[in-house]
């Protein structure tokens, strides 16, 4: 299976007989699929072809995808639809005042659909239109598999980046395991401490109320659940990277990111040691730098 990353760029350019255009798409990081186009307007069909491509090709990110399209000379190709853009104006003004907010900028207003439109839009005939979307379309087909490949290499860098961190992870874990605290004579010697505490009044105490404080102070001591756990997880996130399944990865390794963190929070509020205190902190910060680099998976 191939990791691919949510960050990638792609740049193509293109020729229909007297027209030209350059298409440039830019994906970053998202929870989910979130494409926003920002194509002239009159060629609805394009975007709707687009945003079904890229809907077919990916799950995750943010995608900005834009057309710059280039009119035989001695055409106007865009005109402001004034009438539209004074009545954007309007309004904004008006919210802005009741609403004690920033007035809107004129370039966010022109940056609305329908604010710059297509001039002398008569001038192509249908036969034309329909052969300029189809190849559009064609260069767009090229223009995501650019921008698939880009993703692609940037997961091939981040596979032995995590690699590397679960073995860190790894490692911290068998740290744990070995360090002095958990030692049995050392869990015995804190144990009789906090009995001899118990005891250090004098008198009677209740032997049930003696079985408890013993059992509370045994579980206390013990990590060995959640260095087994962190152990397991380490295993599944190395299964889903090795996974031929391609949906859902970033979630998945999100999800045991969340596992992994559990484990070390807990490993950290039963320490009483301060080597095991700072394994566990050595863990924590190796997680988070874990999750981060998993925020760019697909």
């Amino acid at each position: 299976m191939a990791l691919q990353s949510m960050t990638g760029f792609a740049r193509i350019n293109g020729t229909h007989e007297e027209y030209s255009w350059l298409w440039e798409v830019k994906s970053v990081n998202g929870r989910g699929l979130e494409i926003r186009c920002r194509i002239p307007y009159g060629f609805d069909k394009v975007e709707e072809i687009a945003r079904k491509n890229l809907k077919s090709k990916m799950q995750r990110g943010t995608v900005n995808l834009h057309l710059q399209l280039n009119q035989p000379s001695g055409t106007s190709a865009y005109q402001i639809n004034q009438t539209f853009l004074d009545e954007l104006i309007s309004i904004a003004k008006d919210k802005s005042e009741k609403n004690n907010l920033e007035a809107a900028r004129i370039d966010g207003l022109m940056e609305i659909k329908g604010v710059i439109e297509q001039a002398d839009k008569s001038a192509i005939d249908d036969k034309t239109q329909e052969a300029l979307e189809q190849a559009l379309s064609v260069s767009l087909n090229e223009l995501f598999d650019n921008l698939i490949n880009t993703r692609l290499g940037e997961g091939a860098q981040l596979l032995p980046v995590l690699n590397n961190q679960l073995n860190e992870i790894e490692e911290l874990s068998k740290k744990a395991l070995n360090t002095a605290a958990l030692r049995p004579e050392n869990v015995r010697a804190r144990m009789k401490t906090h009995l001899d505490m118990i005891l250090g009044g004098g008198g009677s105490i209740d032997a049930n109320r003696l079985e408890q404080e013993l059992a509370l102070l045994a579980t206390k001591a013990d990590i060995s659940e959640e260095l087994d756990r962190l152990t397991s997880h380490v295993l599944t996130a190395r299964d889903v990277l090795a996974s031929d399944k391609s949906e859902g990865i970033g979630r998945r390794l999100d999800f045991i990111c969340q596992e992994f963190n559990r484990e070390a929070n807990t490993l950290c509020s039963k320490s009483n040691d301060k080597e095991l205190t700072q394994v566990g902190l050595d863990l924590k910060v190796v997680i988070d730098r874990l999750r981060e680099q998993v925020q760019n998976i697909e």
